[in-house]
């Protein structure tokens, strides 16, 4: 059969062309660079055309690009294809930089061990605290308790010393040598003191009354100690004490104690006249009154007698601030004091006179 000459002229040049196709086109034309991309193509061939001049569709045209054209002002003909920019890395939230926040975690951290470090320590405190506490009240009790029984269970020496030495105790930090002259048979309270006096210290009541008498290395002086033994509890104790601090009873010349004037000693002479200082102390741990009354040897009177608290206060210039006899009455008062804390298996502290 005759094919139009148009016919024959098509399938020549699909024929012809077949390889470069079925190639990759390696037999075409150089390729152009397609605009605006960069990559190569094949050269355009043109389409066949019909005897009229009329163009024919090329079956073997690839079909257009489906890729967004790229914007002419970032393309250069000839050149490679433009790489894409990574990803851009998010913004970091709003709030303060890596190094404020990562502070910021130190100091919760550092907090929170604070808090639980002063809660353990609380907790070991207040373990500890209760458990002396604890340890503490039966301690005491068993303490006051035992006071009670210190007149006739301790020797005479533990409490009444025969020698006692009071290092830096006298007027301008002299130093004090006392030594015992007599001691007194234990007894009952009465007549021991003025009837104001015993009148006052009456609501603890009197188990035991001891007391002893001293001279100073001079000579010149006299001191009375002694120790009224009650038979009232720890509550009652209190109860007085804070009556003689309030009302001031201890500066009054009224309550003032009475010596042990032991005949055939240098405190002979020494009475009611006598009398230059004394001090009265209401003791709580114990159930104890000590007391301590000081004179001169030679039975001279005073006329302006003074407690020793205030005797012994700087700058005092009473005769019993001068001549010693409030230091002594103070020293001997607080060694005894000190005595029935020692022998009731307390603790020897500061001395606890009464304001």
């Amino acid at each position: 059969m005759d094919r139009p000459a148009s016919f024959r002229d098509t399938a020549a040049f699909h024929l012809a062309n077949s390889q470069d196709l079925w190639n990759g086109g390696t037999g075409a034309a150089p390729a152009a660079r397609r605009p605006g991309t960069g990559s190569r193509t094949r050269a355009a061939t043109p389409p066949p055309r019909t005897p009229g001049g009329t163009p024919r569709p090329s079956a073997a045209r690839p079909p257009a690009s489906t890729e967004s054209p790229t914007p002419a002002s970032a393309t250069r003909v000839g050149r490679a294809p433009a790489v894409p920019a990574p990803p851009a890395v998010p913004p970091r939230p709003p709030g303060a930089p890596a190094g404020a926040r990562r502070a910021r975690v130190r100091a919760a951290a550092a907090a929170v061990c604070l808090v639980l470090g002063i809660g353990l320590i609380g907790g070991a405190a207040a373990g500890s605290w209760l458990a002396n506490s604890s340890d503490a009240r039966p301690a005491a009790e068993a303490a006051f308790t035992k006071g009670r029984d210190v007149w006739h269970n301790a020797p005479v020496d533990t409490l009444f010393p025969r020698t006692l030495n009071g290092l830096g105790t006298g007027p301008g930090g002299a130093d004090r040598h006392w030594t015992r002259i007599a001691v007194a048979p234990d007894s009952g309270c009465a007549g021991a003191f003025d009837p104001l006096l015993a009148k006052a210290l009456s609501p603890v009541g009197c188990a035991r009354l001891l007391r002893a008498t001293y001279a100073d290395a001079t000579r010149t002086g006299v001191v009375t100690v002694g120790a009224q033994i009650t038979t009232a509890d720890r509550t009652a104790m209190q109860t007085l004490r804070a009556r003689f601090t309030t009302e001031k009873l201890t500066a009054r010349t009224d309550l003032m104690p009475r010596p042990y004037p032991a005949q055939g000693t240098l405190a002979a002479g020494f009475g009611a006249a006598q009398r230059a200082s004394w001090s009265v102390r209401v003791l709580t741990d114990l159930p104890v009154v000590v007391y301590a009354v000081s004179g001169f040897a030679d039975g001279r009177a005073v006329a302006d007698p003074q407690d020793a608290e205030a005797a012994t206060r700087p700058g005092a210039t009473t005769t019993p601030a001068q001549s010693g006899l409030g230091h002594g009455a103070k020293d001997l008062a607080d060694h005894l004091e000190a005595a029935f804390r020692k022998a009731s298996a307390g603790t020897p502290r500061a001395t606890e006179a009464t304001k």
